[in-house]
């Protein structure tokens, strides 16, 4: 009869529920928060590094910004803005240019009169002629993307791009088997202030 009461009082008693409550939460709730954190993270330096992207390829854009060491000072406004959110980050700059802003937003970079239809800058066939294609950098060649490394020169496209690559700031992906680097781009396309005649290109035939 004791020993019955003693049981029967155990199962109805419900201190320490509380407890045993939290330490089934606790670590589900721990992985949300460095996962909210760690998004959070991303997305703040994704906006600061577009803000600072824009400003610096604004300046860029500017007759000066042809200037080695004024891009090499620009270069370090961005890398040091990126570095002050994440110390250890990689920070990859890159500049191409083209003609227009239709071939930047393509990623064309010589625009040609594609008569077939196929998508391809064909050479000659038979009597008939290679397609026409302007040769912006006069390599003799036709390039399809990629434009050309630089700023270019007076009215031209440029897109200025900075990649941010840095590891995870909270060891969350380690536990689910992900990367454990982020990398973070933001882009911008700004045509070079009218300082002069833009230049202009050879029209040549595909070979």
């Amino acid at each position: 009869m004791i020993g019955r009461l003693r049981l029967r009082r155990l199962r109805e008693d419900e201190r320490g529920t509380t407890i045993v409550e939290f330490a089934m939460i606790a670590p589900v709730m721990g992985v949300l928060l460095l996962g909210a954190f760690d998004i959070a993270h991303t997305l703040y330096l994704r906006a600061v590094l577009q803000g600072i992207v824009q400003k610096v390829g604004r300046d860029s854009s500017l007759e000066t910004g042809l200037d080695a060491a004024t891009q090499a000072t620009l270069d370090a406004k961005v890398s040091g803005q990126a570095k002050a959110l994440s110390n250890n980050a990689t920070v990859t700059i890159t500049r191409k240019w083209y003609r227009t802003f239709t071939n930047a937003a393509a990623a064309q970079f010589e625009p040609f009169t594609d008569t077939n239809g196929n998508g391809t800058c064909d050479g000659p066939q038979g009597s008939t002629p290679g397609e026409p294609y302007e040769d912006n950098n006069g390599n003799g060649r036709w390039d399809s993307t990629g434009g050309n490394t630089g700023s270019g020169g007076a009215k031209d496209a440029m897109v200025y791009t900075v990649s941010v690559t840095y590891p995870s700031m909270f060891p969350l992906y380690r536990f689910i088997g992900g990367p454990t680097t982020k990398t973070v781009t933001a882009s911008t396309v700004l045509r070079n202030q009218p300082y002069g005649d833009q230049g202009s290109a050879t029209v040549r035939n595909c070979p």
